[in-house]
């Protein structure tokens, strides 16, 4: 069975600073390379998905001429939530 000792729990406080340090120096060096990446990979996506939705748009509509207006929703109001009973209240004397 090993004891502990001074001079161990020095030299692990050491080298856990030691790894903060060479982390945090690494971090600094290699965050922006990485992070301009993710941004390069997420514009490159966005371009894709909306080139993707003209193409299928246009594909859709064989004559442009043409215009569809959707009124289905204008023959049907929203109906309010109907909570409770109004109650009006009065004052006694």
């Amino acid at each position: 069975m090993q004891t502990a000792s001074f001079s161990g729990f020095i030299e692990t406080l050491f080298f856990i600073i030691a790894f903060y340090y060479i982390f945090k120096f690494l971090a600094r060096l290699f965050m922006p390379l990485l992070v301009k990446k993710v941004v390069e990979k997420a514009g490159q996506n966005f371009q894709q998905q909306q080139q993707q939705a003209q193409n299928t748009t246009w594909r859709r509509t064989p004559n442009n001429d043409e215009i569809i207006i959707n009124t289905a929703n204008d023959r049907n109001p929203r109906e309010t939530k109907k909570v409770g009973d109004y109650v009006d209240y009065e004052e006694i004397d």
